[in-house]
Protein backbone atom coordinates (compact mmCIF):
# COMPACT_ATOMS: atom_id res chain seq x y z
CA UNK A 1 0.00 0.00 0.00
CA UNK A 2 0.93 3.12 -0.83
CA UNK A 3 1.57 6.02 1.37
CA UNK A 4 -1.25 8.30 0.12
CA UNK A 5 -3.47 5.42 0.47
CA UNK A 6 -1.76 4.82 4.34
CA UNK A 7 -2.64 8.17 5.49
CA UNK A 8 -5.85 8.32 3.88
CA UNK A 9 -7.16 4.85 5.77
CA UNK A 10 -5.61 6.11 8.94
CA UNK A 11 -7.46 9.28 8.76
CA UNK A 12 -10.89 7.38 8.10
CA UNK A 13 -10.16 5.28 10.92
CA UNK A 14 -9.76 7.96 12.85
CA UNK A 15 -12.80 9.68 11.64
CA UNK A 16 -15.33 6.08 11.85
CA UNK A 17 -14.20 6.18 16.08
CA UNK A 18 -11.47 3.64 15.40
CA UNK A 19 -8.21 6.06 16.54
CA UNK A 20 -6.76 3.17 19.11
CA UNK A 21 -7.23 1.01 16.79
CA UNK A 22 -5.82 2.74 13.60
CA UNK A 23 -2.77 3.59 16.14
CA UNK A 24 -1.99 -0.38 16.78
CA UNK A 25 -1.98 -0.66 12.83
CA UNK A 26 -0.11 2.55 11.93
CA UNK A 27 2.55 3.75 14.55
CA UNK A 28 5.67 2.51 14.74
CA UNK A 29 6.98 0.89 17.97
CA UNK A 30 10.33 3.27 18.28
CA UNK A 31 7.20 6.08 17.86
CA UNK A 32 7.96 9.59 18.91
CA UNK A 33 5.14 12.03 19.32
CA UNK A 34 4.85 15.76 20.36
CA UNK A 35 2.61 18.25 21.22
CA UNK A 36 3.71 21.60 20.13
CA UNK A 37 6.49 22.72 21.95
CA UNK A 38 5.98 20.30 24.95
CA UNK A 39 8.33 17.50 25.97
CA UNK A 40 8.07 14.53 23.35
CA UNK A 41 6.40 11.68 24.26
CA UNK A 42 9.17 8.55 23.35
CA UNK A 43 8.19 4.68 22.57
CA UNK A 44 4.63 2.75 21.59
CA UNK A 45 3.61 2.15 24.93
CA UNK A 46 3.78 5.82 26.19
CA UNK A 47 1.91 7.31 23.78
CA UNK A 48 -0.63 4.35 23.82
CA UNK A 49 -1.11 5.55 26.91
CA UNK A 50 -1.45 9.19 26.36
CA UNK A 51 -3.70 8.26 23.24
CA UNK A 52 -6.25 6.05 25.96
CA UNK A 53 -6.39 8.49 28.31
CA UNK A 54 -7.14 11.30 25.93
CA UNK A 55 -9.95 8.99 23.99
CA UNK A 56 -11.37 8.44 27.95
CA UNK A 57 -11.90 12.12 27.81
CA UNK A 58 -13.82 12.65 25.11
CA UNK A 59 -17.60 12.27 25.87
CA UNK A 60 -18.58 13.15 22.09
CA UNK A 61 -17.18 13.33 18.94
CA UNK A 62 -19.06 16.36 16.77
CA UNK A 63 -16.89 16.19 14.20
CA UNK A 64 -13.53 15.53 12.76
CA UNK A 65 -12.42 17.01 9.44
CA UNK A 66 -9.89 16.41 7.26
CA UNK A 67 -9.52 19.65 5.61
CA UNK A 68 -6.09 18.78 3.43
CA UNK A 69 -3.79 16.32 3.22
CA UNK A 70 0.21 16.80 1.15
CA UNK A 71 2.11 13.65 1.06
CA UNK A 72 6.05 13.56 0.38
CA UNK A 73 8.35 10.39 -0.04
CA UNK A 74 8.43 9.69 3.96
CA UNK A 75 6.14 12.84 5.16
CA UNK A 76 2.60 13.17 5.39
CA UNK A 77 1.14 16.33 6.65
CA UNK A 78 -2.50 16.56 7.66
CA UNK A 79 -4.97 19.73 8.24
CA UNK A 80 -7.74 18.69 11.02
CA UNK A 81 -11.03 20.43 12.07
CA UNK A 82 -12.12 18.64 15.07
CA UNK A 83 -15.11 19.44 17.73
CA UNK A 84 -15.89 17.53 20.80
CA UNK A 85 -17.07 17.30 24.33
CA UNK A 86 -14.09 16.68 26.98
CA UNK A 87 -14.95 15.55 30.23
CA UNK A 88 -15.07 18.58 33.00
CA UNK A 89 -13.82 20.63 30.25
CA UNK A 90 -17.03 21.27 27.79
CA UNK A 91 -17.33 21.63 24.16
CA UNK A 92 -14.04 22.21 22.46
CA UNK A 93 -13.15 23.04 19.06
CA UNK A 94 -9.44 22.71 17.41
CA UNK A 95 -7.74 23.23 14.48
CA UNK A 96 -4.58 21.31 13.88
CA UNK A 97 -1.90 20.34 11.47
CA UNK A 98 -0.21 16.93 12.17
CA UNK A 99 3.25 16.13 10.48
CA UNK A 100 3.71 12.85 10.31
CA UNK A 101 6.80 10.94 9.49
CA UNK A 102 7.00 7.30 8.22
CA UNK A 103 9.23 4.60 8.25
CA UNK A 104 8.59 1.02 7.54
CA UNK A 105 5.48 1.79 6.50
CA UNK A 106 4.39 2.84 10.02
CA UNK A 107 4.53 6.57 11.54
CA UNK A 108 7.47 6.97 13.39
CA UNK A 109 7.71 10.79 14.62
CA UNK A 110 4.41 12.76 14.33
CA UNK A 111 3.99 16.22 15.86
CA UNK A 112 0.79 18.40 16.41
CA UNK A 113 0.63 21.86 15.59
CA UNK A 114 -2.38 23.80 16.88
CA UNK A 115 -3.10 26.81 19.62
CA UNK A 116 -3.43 26.43 23.00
Amino acid sequence: MELQQKVNDLNRMIQSGQALEAFETYYHEDLIMQENNEQPRVGKQANREYEQQFMEMVEEWHNADVKSVAVGKDLTTVEWEMEMTLKGIGRVKRNQVSVQRWKDGQIINERFYYPN
